[in-house]
């Protein structure tokens, strides 16, 4: 007697049509809310805060930065936004945070004042550690704690060096230089006289000038007002022991 071979049951196909439709789903939903986001003025720059400008005004920032409120908050990275501000020469450091939703701040560094200068309209300017010329404020012309330099040519390298060399030196000690003229040798190209407002006379360079300075202080703090050199060697002399022979000694140093 044969026995009867069972029916075999087809395996039951998987329905992957509902599920392909349901991602399609998801995706178009997606879409549809990046549409809608990008397009709500949540997504756009609705303020942007400056905070740090004394030299460069809002609107140069602003114009060199390239954002505008109304524009896409997402558009353009802090870090872009940060070296186009660093194109501007009064600016030393440039830091942008983006505050969600639509807030940007950019906090700035200017370079420091470290001398001031007449102009040849008679006006007071500023100048700034890398050589950046600009106008001198209300508040520093009432009180001037800075040197002046005097006899200098507008684009004279130099001088550029020397704002550099400024920048380098302590508040203090700068306060207490009240003028700086070119005086150039042979020897020394960059050499300088400079006047204190505790009334020494000192001759340098502006090569030598931040290897010299905490010396020039210490003489400062410690003698009588005279003339002091600082260059290959470093001599003083006060003022009331000048004679005819220090006045010649000086007139044949302009020569070296």
């Amino acid at each position: 007697m044969s026995a009867q071979m069972p029916v075999l049951k087809e395996p039951l196909k998987k329905r992957m049509g509902s599920k392909k439709l349901l991602y399609i789903l998801i995706l178009l939903f997606l879409a549809l809310l990046a549409v809608l986001f990008f397009n709500s003025s949540i997504s756009k720059i609705s303020e942007i805060q400056i905070e740090g400008t004394r030299f460069v005004s809002k609107e140069d920032i602003n114009k060199k930065a390239a954002i505008l409120v109304g524009d896409a908050f997402f558009r353009t990275s802090s870090n872009t936004i940060e070296q186009r501000v660093l194109a501007l020469p009064q600016i030393s450091k440039a830091t942008v945070t983006k505050v969600f939703p639509g807030l940007i701040k950019i906090e700035i560094v200017e370079y420091p004042v470290v001398a001031f200068e007449l102009s040849k309209q008679g006006e007071l300017t500023a100048l700034l550690s890398n050589g950046t010329t600009v106008e001198a404020q209300n508040d520093e012309m009432q009180l001037v704690d800075k040197p002046v330099l005097s006899g200098w040519t507008e684009k004279d390298p130099i001088k550029a060096e020397l704002t550099k060399q400024l920048g380098k030196i302590s508040s203090k000690q700068l306060s207490d230089l009240s003028e700086i003229i070119p005086y150039p040798s042979a020897a020394y190209p960059d050499r300088v006289i400079m006047y204190t407002r505790t009334k020494f006379e000192v001759v340098t360079a502006v090569s030598v000038l931040p290897e010299k300075i905490e010396a020039l202080n210490a003489v400062i703090e410690t003698q009588e007002p005279g003339k002091i050199t600082m260059l290959l060697a470093d001599t003083y002399v006060p003022f009331k022991e000048e004679s005819p022979e220090n006045i010649d000694a000086d007139q044949k140093e302009t020569t070296q």
